[in-house]
């Protein structure tokens, strides 16, 4: 491996490393998606490698080419949680001893399945860049060898596989989306798919929240936030290898945002019924925001991963339903006599309105004493058909209004 630079050659001789030791992810046309985002898009589900994310390749790729004494040693990896599983499952299988570096604020789902596999969790700072200064003086202390999450070129090289994959499935592609943490996925899949098709546009994509490589290549010093739902591209830093390639090899950088993210999370899993993470969404959040971008073209987009707190998915979901108007709050002034909730809900059903809640509040409130103030919260087919009920219930001599 070639230390300034990274080759197609290097690339396909990583593919032909993991040939049957990782998974050739389906990457499927979605005519869905296409007919939504006004272009064609496929998908490459690397969310179905077995530790449900893209890692595995560079760090199998990494591992598989370390002397016996390295084996023997052990590794280190410093991650936030996909890169960790790759390095423990495949060091498992290889019989070397691992050792794992994470944030403080890791997904628990993350930290388990690390620990399943047999690695050594340790768990220090509240960044990836705290948990990084820890994992490097602990390597250096133990003699362990550095399996970096992205600046590393064998890692790249790993990570380039997918887009082999994925031009060999699709060979009709004219634009690669790639999420950017560190930038070791966007510089593999952009030097193996420019080398095969050097007209083909790479479009990287960062959250607003962390955007360093977007600052790089555009010249701007926007600061890092604290955190983001794509914790797995939370990189405040880029790689002194890969920064290089990108620049050289990627087409643009572009940004969403938290909302944009969390959109393209609910879409996959009720359009395509698959469970992607927020850095897995980055690269259809940002079809969707940037379509004009996009208008027309052949577009392939990584779903990077599927490890997601189950909460934050069912959060996801639930905000996902309050943005659509499939779930709302409603706030009545009724009267406070018996029956008078009884008719409401009569009412909220016969007007196709599931009841999911209801706060029935008499004390708090500036409505004189004989009446009350109830918020109930319902499942409803849409926007329209909640000014429906709106509708129908002040036409019945109720004041009815949308709060939230």
């Amino acid at each position: 491996m070639t230390t300034t630079s990274l080759t197609l050659a290097e690339v396909e001789a990583a593919a032909q490393r993991l040939r049957g030791e990782v998974v050739d992810t389906p990457c499927l046309h979605s005519r869905t998606l296409s007919a939504i985002a006004g272009c064609e898009v496929a998908l490459k589900f690397e969310n179905h490698q077995f530790t449900a994310s893209f890692k595995e390749r560079g760090a199998l790729n990494k591992m598989a080419q370390l002397s016996a004494a390295e084996r023997d040693s052990g590794v280190l990896a410093v991650s936030a949680g996909n890169h960790a599983q790759g390095v423990a499952y495949h060091a498992q299988r290889m019989g070397v001893p691992a050792t794992i570096v994470m944030p403080r604020f890791a997904p628990a789902v993350k930290v388990e399945n690390t620990r399943r596999f047999g690695a050594t969790v340790v768990l220090e700072g509240d960044t990836f860049d705290d948990a990084r200064a820890r994992g490097l003086a602990l390597a250096e202390e133990r003699g362990l060898t550095v399996v970096h999450p992205y600046d590393d070129l064998a890692v790249a090289a790993g990570q380039g596989t997918i887009a082999l994959e994925m031009l060999a499935a699709q060979p009709q592609l004219d634009t690669l989306v790639v999420a950017i943490g560190g930038g070791g996925l966007i510089s593999g899949m952009a030097t193996a798919a420019k080398a095969l098709r050097p007209g083909l546009q790479v479009i990287g994509v960062q959250t607003e929240r962390f955007p360093a490589v977007w600052n790089a290549v555009h010249g701007e010093r926007r600061e890092s936030g604290q955190a983001t739902i794509a914790d797995g591209i939370a990189v405040k830093s880029p790689g002194a290898l890969t920064l290089p390639l990108i620049r050289e090899r990627v087409d643009d950088v572009l940004l969403v945002g938290e909302d944009d993210i969390e959109q393209a999370i609910l879409m996959l899993l009720e359009i395509e019924k698959t469970v992607v993470e927020g850095a897995g969404a980055v690269g259809l959040a940002a079809l969707l925001k940037h379509s004009g971008r996009f208008a027309g073209r052949r577009v392939g987009l990584v779903l990077s991963g599927g490890n997601i707190e189950p909460l934050v998915l069912a959060e996801i979901v639930q905000r996902g339903m309050v943005k659509s108007g499939r779930l709302a709050r409603l706030r009545l002034d009724i009267r406070d006599v018996p029956g008078a909730l009884a008719d409401v809900a009569t009412l909220l059903g016969k007007l196709g309105a599931n009841i999911d809640s209801v706060e029935h509040q008499r004390a708090f409130t500036s409505l004189s004493v004989e009446r009350a103030e109830i918020e109930v919260v319902v499942q409803t087919r849409g926007v329209a058909h909640i000014a429906q009920i709106l509708e129908t219930m002040r036409a019945q001599g109720y004041r009815a209004e949308r709060i939230g």
